[in-house]
């Protein structure tokens, strides 16, 4: 965006005084607090980066997380807004300078002003870490120092709280010469990425350079990953040896192998620190010793050359005149013994002397354990140590340093020996002949020669039954490391073909067909009154599925009931009965019974057995069929038969009481 001239009027509050610097994402202007009548840093988002939700989401969380992070060795946040379609954060405002700046101007700095200036950048990435925030872009242009060497880390833009949801947008953000291997490959970073940030900038502290450079940032994240960094007291003699390892133990490649809080990095820094004051003190009492010594001789040699002592004093390097021989006198003895007192003197300084001079110089001797020889030799011999290796089998990979000799941390001779016991591996073993035998089996037998099942891979075979060892990769008798990883190739029998659906086939059919795809069948009975008699009515397994070559297909076929319910025939005309009957199953006896009603006349008077019952099939069902028969007229005979007179009733006299 174009510069913001000075007067300016930021969101009705802040008036711009002048441009302080720009970075990668916004202007920096120093401004007055209208409201508040103080100074303060206003960052102003780049107009080309505010149409970016991306951006702006990190913009708003730079304000965010550093307005937490209450501490003197971080720079304050005070408020946030916007501004003409663009955004920015108002913070506190050090009338320093940078930290690159001073490197640039100053660098190699003292080793004890570089500690100073690491533990205050530590201390605040301490402080910052314990409320779940990582800086992500620790460097000496984040880093505002003062004119009493106080530092203070700004910059959260990049910062991302462990419980946040920003992915891939700040996941290997930063200046390329900073980053940690892991932010350069894009992985997840970690408090101990930040203190990798800060063992760079205290390299660059102590040597004037950054540990890797090149013309473009591709190239360094490179070397960040792969290369080692030059010895700091290789380009500056005067880095003590303790100082340079604290440096090469936080820029190691692997997190695990560095400080793992900022407490550790602190520790370790005020340690360095107190062993390098405390080595600077022992330097001045030593030449301090060392004069007071050349002054006891130079006494010595007056007293020894004086006539009876005088009462006046001579600087310990004021030149000595030599004394006149005095006459002889026999009443004073003879000078011999003054003289041999002188020499003796002279011998005693010359020793002290020659053993300051001559005495050898001890150092500290470095932890190289679980370094990779060349790596460890490295150390060692900046330290001023020779190396002498012995190679022993371990489980340590090849080329691992299992064990030294001295100690780490104790103090030798410079030009002594360390003897280092190198690991040559774990030695090798044979893969032993497992093919064709259970999978189980060829496991246990792998693992009494050291070696272990990598992968169990399966395939298909003709001839190894399923689930015993085709082969394995690497193949029989060949010599492999110790606990090497095996490829394991188990049969799974037979390739597997498609089973043919053969439902609602004849069984004579379905036989055919699944014989000539190579399955055997077998068959089981079912009853049913729906489907024809001889019909598969189901398979197993089921059809259009892959089987192996000779899986047996059960097949369930038809049969027809051997019973049936006898259908009521009654009234119906007797041939209709007689094909109801045959349909169900039964077969018919008919019988007949004369009826004189014309309309029974071929009609079902009756059925044995009755309508309804459960019978056998083709059992015999009677039915009585009626056969119309006219009536016979009747002859009625006429007899005569005599008459007997009949006898005159006598009238009854009606009786009178």
């Amino acid at each position: 965006m174009p510069e913001v001239a000075s007067g300016t009027l930021i969101d009705r509050r802040y008036k711009i005084v002048s441009r302080l610097g720009s970075g990668g994402m916004a202007d920096v202007y120093l401004a007055e607090d209208q409201q508040l009548g103080r100074k303060v840093a206003l960052k102003l988002l780049h107009r080309r980066f505010s149409a970016d939700p991306g951006f702006v989401e990190r913009f708003r969380r730079e304000a965010q997380a550093a307005a937490g992070l209450q501490h003197p060795n971080i720079v304050s946040v005070y408020d946030r807004g916007s501004y003409e379609e663009t955004y920015y954060i108002a913070m506190e405002y050090l009338p320093g300078r940078s930290l690159k700046q001073l490197i640039r101007d100053q660098a190699p700095l003292d080793p004890v002003r570089a500690i100073d200036l690491t533990i205050q950048i530590l201390q605040a990435a301490r402080f910052a870490h314990r409320h779940g925030v990582i800086h992500r872009d620790l460097k000496p242009h984040n880093v505002i120092v003062d004119d009493a060497d106080q530092a203070k880390v700004t910059d959260f833009g990049i910062a991302r709280a462990g419980a946040s949801d920003m992915t891939e947008t700040g996941s290997i953000m930063g200046t390329a010469q900073y980053l940690s291997p892991e932010q350069a490959q894009g992985h997840a970073v970690s408090a101990s990425s930040d203190l990798y940030s800060v063992a760079v900038v205290l390299y660059e502290l102590l040597t004037g350079r950054v540990p890797f450079d090149a013309d473009s940032a591709v190239t360094i994240a490179l070397k960040h990953v792969s290369e080692s960094p030059t010895a700091p007291t290789r380009i500056n003699a005067g880095v003590p040896r303790e100082l340079e390892q604290i440096v090469m133990w936080a820029l190691n490649k692997n997190p695990a192998d560095r400080p793992q809080q900022a407490e550790e990095f602190i520790t370790a820094l005020e340690r360095a620190k107190e062993s390098i004051l405390a080595g600077r003190k022992g330097e001045r009492t030593a030449a301090m010793a060392a004069i007071a010594g050349v002054g006891a001789y130079k006494a010595a040699a007056a007293t020894a050359t004086a006539e009876p002592p005088r009462h006046d004093y001579v600087m310990a390097d004021e030149p000595i005149p030599p004394p006149e021989e005095p006459p002889y006198d026999p009443e004073r003895g003879s000078r011999w013994p003054w003289l041999a007192l002188l020499i003796v003197a002279l011998l005693i300084g010359g020793g002290v002397a020659a053993y300051l001079l001559t005495r050898p110089v001890k150092a500290l001797v470095p932890q190289v354990v679980g370094q990779s020889l060349n790596t460890a030799s490295t150390i060692l011999q900046n330290d001023g140590f020779a190396v002498s290796t012995i190679n022993l089998q371990s489980a340590k990979p090849n080329g691992t340093v299992i064990h030294q000799s001295p100690q780490p941390g104790v103090k030798e001779d410079q030009g002594s020996t360390v003897t280092l016991t190198v690991s040559s591996g774990p030695g090798n073993a044979i893969v032993p002949g497992v093919q064709n035998v259970p999978f189980a089996q060829a496991k246990k037998e792998l693992a009494a020669q050291h070696l272990r099942v990598g992968s169990k891979v399966p395939q298909n075979s003709a001839t190894i039954p399923a689930g015993n060892v085709i082969d394995t990769v690497p193949s029989a008798g060949t010599s492999v490391p110790v606990n090497a990883l095996i490829e394991v190739i188990v049969s799974t029998g037979k390739a597997k073909v498609m089973v043919p659906d053969v439902t609602g086939q004849s069984e004579t059919d379905a036989r055919s067909a699944l014989s000539a795809a190579g399955f055997s069948v077998a068959t089981t009975k079912q009853t049913s009154s729906t489907v024809p008699a001889g019909t598969v009515i189901s398979q197993s397994p089921a059809g259009n599925t892959e089987q192996p070559p000779g899986t047996k297909v059960k097949l369930v076929v038809a049969s027809a009931p051997t019973t049936a319910t006898v259908p009521n025939v009654t009234n119906q005309d007797a041939v209709t009965a007689a094909s109801t009957l045959t349909s169900a199953g039964f077969s018919v006896h008919k019988q007949t019974q004369t009826v004189t009603d014309p309309a029974k006349d071929g009609i079902v008077l009756s059925q044995s057995p009755s309508a309804s019952t459960t019978q056998k099939k083709g059992s015999v069902v009677t039915i009585v069929v009626g056969h119309f028969q006219p009536k016979t007229p009747t002859t009625t005979t006429t007899t005569t038969t005599p008459t007997t007179p009949t006898t005159p009733t006598t009238p009854t006299t009606p009786t009178t009481g």
